[in-house]
Protein backbone atom coordinates (compact mmCIF):
# COMPACT_ATOMS: atom_id res chain seq x y z
CA UNK A 1 0.00 0.00 0.00
CA UNK A 2 1.45 3.35 -1.01
CA UNK A 3 2.42 5.87 1.59
CA UNK A 4 -0.05 8.78 1.49
CA UNK A 5 1.62 11.94 2.72
CA UNK A 6 2.47 15.45 1.60
CA UNK A 7 6.14 15.46 0.63
CA UNK A 8 8.15 18.56 1.44
CA UNK A 9 11.42 20.08 0.31
CA UNK A 10 13.39 18.77 3.34
CA UNK A 11 12.35 15.14 2.80
CA UNK A 12 15.07 12.86 1.46
CA UNK A 13 14.65 12.22 -2.27
CA UNK A 14 15.49 8.55 -1.73
CA UNK A 15 12.62 8.32 0.80
CA UNK A 16 10.19 9.74 -1.70
CA UNK A 17 11.26 7.14 -4.26
CA UNK A 18 11.20 4.24 -1.80
CA UNK A 19 7.65 5.19 -0.87
CA UNK A 20 6.58 5.66 -4.49
CA UNK A 21 8.77 4.05 -7.14
CA UNK A 22 6.48 5.45 -9.87
CA UNK A 23 8.23 8.81 -9.30
CA UNK A 24 11.31 7.45 -11.10
CA UNK A 25 9.91 8.28 -14.53
CA UNK A 26 8.95 11.79 -13.40
CA UNK A 27 12.56 12.38 -12.30
CA UNK A 28 13.75 11.83 -15.83
CA UNK A 29 11.12 14.17 -17.29
CA UNK A 30 12.11 16.90 -14.85
CA UNK A 31 15.75 16.42 -15.84
CA UNK A 32 16.78 15.04 -12.44
CA UNK A 33 19.59 12.50 -12.69
CA UNK A 34 20.09 9.53 -10.38
CA UNK A 35 23.07 9.42 -8.03
CA UNK A 36 21.81 12.05 -5.58
CA UNK A 37 22.82 10.08 -2.47
CA UNK A 38 21.05 11.18 0.68
CA UNK A 39 20.28 14.70 -0.53
CA UNK A 40 16.94 16.28 0.25
CA UNK A 41 14.36 17.04 -2.42
CA UNK A 42 15.39 20.70 -2.32
CA UNK A 43 19.10 19.89 -2.64
CA UNK A 44 18.48 17.44 -5.48
CA UNK A 45 16.32 19.92 -7.37
CA UNK A 46 18.87 22.69 -6.91
CA UNK A 47 21.69 20.40 -8.10
CA UNK A 48 19.74 19.67 -11.29
CA UNK A 49 18.40 23.18 -11.90
CA UNK A 50 14.76 22.24 -11.23
CA UNK A 51 12.21 24.45 -9.47
CA UNK A 52 11.55 22.56 -6.22
CA UNK A 53 8.06 23.97 -5.57
CA UNK A 54 6.86 22.91 -9.02
CA UNK A 55 8.44 19.47 -8.72
CA UNK A 56 6.70 18.84 -5.39
CA UNK A 57 3.38 20.16 -6.71
CA UNK A 58 3.44 17.62 -9.55
CA UNK A 59 4.71 14.78 -7.35
CA UNK A 60 2.17 15.32 -4.57
CA UNK A 61 -0.60 15.66 -7.14
CA UNK A 62 0.25 12.50 -9.09
CA UNK A 63 1.04 10.36 -6.03
CA UNK A 64 -1.71 11.38 -3.65
CA UNK A 65 -4.06 13.51 -5.75
CA UNK A 66 -3.24 16.50 -3.55
CA UNK A 67 -4.35 19.38 -5.77
CA UNK A 68 -2.69 22.78 -5.61
CA UNK A 69 -4.47 26.10 -5.44
CA UNK A 70 -5.33 27.53 -8.86
CA UNK A 71 -3.86 30.83 -7.59
CA UNK A 72 -0.45 29.31 -6.82
CA UNK A 73 1.87 31.95 -8.29
CA UNK A 74 4.96 29.99 -7.24
CA UNK A 75 4.42 27.36 -9.93
CA UNK A 76 7.13 27.69 -12.58
CA UNK A 77 5.70 27.54 -16.11
CA UNK A 78 9.14 26.96 -17.72
CA UNK A 79 9.69 23.97 -15.41
CA UNK A 80 6.26 22.54 -16.25
CA UNK A 81 6.84 23.07 -19.97
CA UNK A 82 10.15 21.22 -19.83
CA UNK A 83 8.53 18.41 -17.83
CA UNK A 84 5.68 17.95 -20.31
CA UNK A 85 7.94 18.13 -23.36
CA UNK A 86 10.24 15.48 -21.88
CA UNK A 87 7.21 13.35 -20.95
CA UNK A 88 6.10 13.44 -24.58
CA UNK A 89 9.51 12.28 -25.73
CA UNK A 90 9.46 9.43 -23.22
CA UNK A 91 6.00 8.33 -24.24
CA UNK A 92 6.33 8.67 -28.02
CA UNK A 93 9.94 7.52 -28.41
CA UNK A 94 10.06 4.79 -25.78
CA UNK A 95 6.80 3.72 -24.17
CA UNK A 96 4.59 3.27 -27.25
CA UNK A 97 7.23 1.37 -29.30
CA UNK A 98 8.18 -0.73 -26.26
CA UNK A 99 4.64 -1.99 -25.70
CA UNK A 100 4.28 -2.59 -29.46
CA UNK A 101 7.33 -4.88 -29.37
CA UNK A 102 5.98 -6.67 -26.30
CA UNK A 103 2.69 -7.36 -28.08
CA UNK A 104 4.50 -8.70 -31.13
CA UNK A 105 6.51 -11.09 -28.96
CA UNK A 106 3.36 -12.21 -27.10
CA UNK A 107 1.41 -13.20 -30.21
CA UNK A 108 1.64 -16.39 -32.21
CA UNK A 109 2.74 -15.53 -35.74
CA UNK A 110 -0.02 -17.73 -37.17
CA UNK A 111 -2.73 -16.02 -35.10
CA UNK A 112 -4.79 -13.72 -37.35
CA UNK A 113 -6.72 -12.39 -34.36
CA UNK A 114 -3.46 -11.39 -32.71
CA UNK A 115 -2.49 -9.37 -35.75
CA UNK A 116 -5.84 -7.58 -35.58
CA UNK A 117 -4.97 -6.72 -31.98
CA UNK A 118 -1.70 -5.17 -33.21
CA UNK A 119 -3.63 -3.11 -35.74
CA UNK A 120 -5.97 -1.98 -32.96
CA UNK A 121 -2.96 -0.95 -30.86
CA UNK A 122 -1.45 0.96 -33.80
CA UNK A 123 -4.67 2.95 -34.17
CA UNK A 124 -4.53 3.79 -30.47
CA UNK A 125 -0.88 4.84 -30.76
CA UNK A 126 -1.66 7.10 -33.74
CA UNK A 127 -4.44 8.79 -31.80
CA UNK A 128 -2.07 9.53 -28.91
CA UNK A 129 0.61 10.79 -31.30
CA UNK A 130 -1.84 13.15 -33.01
CA UNK A 131 -2.84 14.66 -29.69
CA UNK A 132 0.71 15.09 -28.45
CA UNK A 133 1.92 16.46 -31.79
CA UNK A 134 -0.89 19.00 -31.65
CA UNK A 135 0.35 20.17 -28.27
CA UNK A 136 3.93 20.33 -29.51
CA UNK A 137 2.95 22.30 -32.61
CA UNK A 138 0.49 24.75 -31.05
CA UNK A 139 0.28 24.76 -27.26
CA UNK A 140 3.96 24.46 -26.31
CA UNK A 141 5.20 27.22 -28.69
CA UNK A 142 2.40 29.46 -27.41
CA UNK A 143 3.44 28.85 -23.81
CA UNK A 144 7.06 29.60 -24.70
CA UNK A 145 5.92 32.87 -26.28
CA UNK A 146 4.18 33.76 -23.00
CA UNK A 147 7.36 32.97 -21.09
CA UNK A 148 9.28 35.24 -23.48
CA UNK A 149 6.72 38.01 -22.93
CA UNK A 150 5.71 38.03 -26.61
CA UNK A 151 2.50 36.00 -26.81
CA UNK A 152 1.51 34.52 -30.16
CA UNK A 153 -1.66 36.34 -31.32
CA UNK A 154 -5.00 34.68 -31.97
CA UNK A 155 -4.40 31.86 -29.48
CA UNK A 156 -5.11 31.27 -25.81
CA UNK A 157 -5.14 28.35 -23.42
CA UNK A 158 -8.92 27.90 -23.77
CA UNK A 159 -8.27 26.69 -27.32
CA UNK A 160 -6.12 23.88 -25.93
CA UNK A 161 -7.64 20.55 -26.89
CA UNK A 162 -8.13 18.14 -23.99
CA UNK A 163 -9.47 15.18 -25.98
CA UNK A 164 -7.96 12.43 -23.83
CA UNK A 165 -11.16 10.47 -23.26
CA UNK A 166 -11.39 8.81 -26.68
CA UNK A 167 -7.82 7.53 -26.48
CA UNK A 168 -8.40 6.23 -22.96
CA UNK A 169 -11.50 4.38 -24.17
CA UNK A 170 -9.55 2.71 -26.98
CA UNK A 171 -6.88 1.54 -24.53
CA UNK A 172 -9.51 0.06 -22.21
CA UNK A 173 -11.00 -1.81 -25.15
CA UNK A 174 -7.59 -3.19 -26.08
CA UNK A 175 -7.06 -4.59 -22.58
CA UNK A 176 -10.45 -6.29 -22.51
CA UNK A 177 -10.01 -7.75 -25.98
CA UNK A 178 -6.63 -9.23 -25.05
CA UNK A 179 -7.91 -10.68 -21.78
CA UNK A 180 -11.13 -12.10 -23.21
CA UNK A 181 -10.32 -13.20 -26.72
CA UNK A 182 -6.62 -13.46 -27.51
CA UNK A 183 -5.61 -17.14 -27.41
CA UNK A 184 -2.17 -17.89 -26.04
CA UNK A 185 -0.22 -21.07 -25.42
CA UNK A 186 1.60 -21.70 -22.15
CA UNK A 187 4.87 -20.40 -23.57
CA UNK A 188 3.42 -17.04 -24.62
CA UNK A 189 1.04 -16.60 -21.71
CA UNK A 190 3.70 -15.19 -19.36
CA UNK A 191 4.79 -12.66 -21.98
CA UNK A 192 1.21 -11.65 -22.64
CA UNK A 193 0.55 -11.21 -18.92
CA UNK A 194 3.65 -9.02 -18.56
CA UNK A 195 2.51 -6.98 -21.57
CA UNK A 196 -0.90 -6.45 -20.02
CA UNK A 197 0.74 -5.30 -16.81
CA UNK A 198 2.71 -2.70 -18.77
CA UNK A 199 -0.44 -1.59 -20.60
CA UNK A 200 -2.18 -1.02 -17.25
CA UNK A 201 0.80 1.02 -16.02
CA UNK A 202 0.78 2.89 -19.30
CA UNK A 203 -2.89 3.78 -18.78
CA UNK A 204 -2.16 5.12 -15.29
CA UNK A 205 0.75 7.20 -16.60
CA UNK A 206 -1.28 8.71 -19.43
CA UNK A 207 -4.11 9.59 -17.05
CA UNK A 208 -1.68 11.33 -14.69
CA UNK A 209 -0.13 13.20 -17.61
CA UNK A 210 -3.54 14.50 -18.68
CA UNK A 211 -4.45 15.46 -15.11
CA UNK A 212 -1.21 17.45 -14.67
CA UNK A 213 -2.00 19.30 -17.90
CA UNK A 214 -5.58 20.02 -16.85
CA UNK A 215 -5.12 20.88 -13.17
CA UNK A 216 -1.61 22.35 -12.91
CA UNK A 217 -0.33 23.37 -16.34
CA UNK A 218 -3.51 24.97 -17.75
CA UNK A 219 -4.23 27.10 -14.62
CA UNK A 220 -0.57 28.22 -14.63
CA UNK A 221 -0.92 29.34 -18.25
CA UNK A 222 -4.12 31.23 -17.42
CA UNK A 223 -2.28 33.06 -14.64
CA UNK A 224 0.56 33.93 -17.00
CA UNK A 225 -1.89 35.18 -19.65
CA UNK A 226 -3.62 37.33 -17.03
CA UNK A 227 -0.32 38.75 -15.77
CA UNK A 228 0.82 39.67 -19.27
CA UNK A 229 -2.51 41.40 -19.95
CA UNK A 230 -2.17 43.37 -16.73
CA UNK A 231 1.41 44.28 -17.62
CA UNK A 232 0.25 45.44 -21.06
CA UNK A 233 -2.41 47.68 -19.50
CA UNK A 234 0.17 49.17 -17.13
CA UNK A 235 2.62 49.70 -19.97
CA UNK A 236 -0.04 51.32 -22.16
CA UNK A 237 -1.05 53.69 -19.38
CA UNK A 238 2.58 54.58 -18.71
CA UNK A 239 3.18 55.17 -22.41
CA UNK A 240 0.02 57.18 -22.67
CA UNK A 241 0.94 59.34 -19.68
CA UNK A 242 4.67 59.74 -20.12
CA UNK A 243 4.99 59.68 -23.91
CA UNK A 244 7.04 62.70 -24.71
CA UNK A 245 7.31 63.61 -21.01
CA UNK A 246 7.72 67.32 -20.40
CA UNK A 247 7.76 67.96 -24.16
CA UNK A 248 4.06 67.09 -24.31
CA UNK A 249 3.36 69.37 -21.38
CA UNK A 250 5.27 72.20 -23.04
CA UNK A 251 3.41 71.53 -26.30
CA UNK A 252 0.12 72.33 -24.58
CA UNK A 253 -1.09 75.89 -24.49
CA UNK A 254 -2.08 77.48 -21.19
CA UNK A 255 -5.71 77.34 -22.27
CA UNK A 256 -5.44 73.61 -23.10
CA UNK A 257 -4.02 72.94 -19.63
CA UNK A 258 -6.95 74.81 -18.11
CA UNK A 259 -9.35 72.68 -20.15
CA UNK A 260 -7.64 69.53 -18.88
CA UNK A 261 -8.06 70.72 -15.30
CA UNK A 262 -11.76 71.29 -15.95
CA UNK A 263 -12.18 67.82 -17.44
CA UNK A 264 -10.34 66.23 -14.50
CA UNK A 265 -12.61 68.07 -12.08
CA UNK A 266 -15.62 66.53 -13.80
CA UNK A 267 -16.95 69.65 -15.52
CA UNK A 268 -19.02 69.40 -18.68
CA UNK A 269 -17.98 71.28 -21.83
CA UNK A 270 -20.45 74.12 -21.15
CA UNK A 271 -19.24 74.46 -17.55
CA UNK A 272 -15.62 74.66 -18.74
CA UNK A 273 -16.66 77.24 -21.35
CA UNK A 274 -18.40 79.38 -18.72
CA UNK A 275 -15.43 79.18 -16.37
CA UNK A 276 -12.93 80.20 -19.05
CA UNK A 277 -15.26 82.70 -20.81
CA UNK A 278 -15.00 80.88 -24.14
CA UNK A 279 -17.54 79.16 -26.39
CA UNK A 280 -18.46 75.49 -26.14
CA UNK A 281 -17.13 74.96 -29.68
CA UNK A 282 -13.77 76.34 -28.58
CA UNK A 283 -13.69 73.93 -25.64
CA UNK A 284 -14.42 71.05 -28.03
CA UNK A 285 -11.61 72.21 -30.34
CA UNK A 286 -9.19 72.39 -27.39
CA UNK A 287 -10.13 68.87 -26.29
CA UNK A 288 -9.61 67.56 -29.81
CA UNK A 289 -6.14 69.18 -29.92
CA UNK A 290 -5.30 67.80 -26.47
CA UNK A 291 -6.21 64.27 -27.58
CA UNK A 292 -4.10 64.64 -30.73
CA UNK A 293 -1.04 65.97 -28.87
CA UNK A 294 -1.16 63.57 -25.93
CA UNK A 295 -2.82 60.56 -27.60
CA UNK A 296 -5.08 60.46 -24.54
CA UNK A 297 -8.81 60.32 -25.26
CA UNK A 298 -10.48 59.39 -21.96
CA UNK A 299 -11.15 61.50 -18.84
CA UNK A 300 -9.48 58.76 -16.76
CA UNK A 301 -6.34 59.01 -18.89
CA UNK A 302 -6.33 62.81 -18.66
CA UNK A 303 -6.73 62.52 -14.89
CA UNK A 304 -3.63 60.33 -14.62
CA UNK A 305 -1.74 62.69 -16.94
CA UNK A 306 -2.77 65.77 -14.96
CA UNK A 307 -1.75 64.23 -11.61
CA UNK A 308 1.61 62.97 -12.85
CA UNK A 309 2.47 66.26 -14.53
CA UNK A 310 1.39 68.42 -11.62
CA UNK A 311 -1.59 70.12 -13.25
CA UNK A 312 -3.80 69.08 -10.32
CA UNK A 313 -3.19 67.73 -6.85
CA UNK A 314 -4.38 64.16 -6.33
CA UNK A 315 -6.23 65.24 -3.18
CA UNK A 316 -8.48 67.46 -5.30
CA UNK A 317 -9.48 64.65 -7.64
CA UNK A 318 -12.63 62.68 -6.99
CA UNK A 319 -11.47 59.04 -7.44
Amino acid sequence: MKNVKMYESQDKMITLIKDNYSVLQALSSFGINLGFGDKTVAETCEMNGVDCHTFLAVVNFTINDLAISEDDDLISVPTLLHYLEASHRYYLDFQLPFIRRELEESINEQDALGHLMLKFYDEYAQEIKRHMKYEEKTLFPYVQSLIDGKPIPDYNVEMFSKHHDSADKKLRELKLLIIKYLPSDAHLNSKLTATLYDIYNNEDWLHQHAEVENHIFTPAIRRLEKKLKQDDVTKNISTMVFKGGQDNLDALSDREREVIVGVVQGLQNKEIADRLFISVNTVITHRRNIARKLQIHSPAGLTIYAIVNGLVDISSVKL
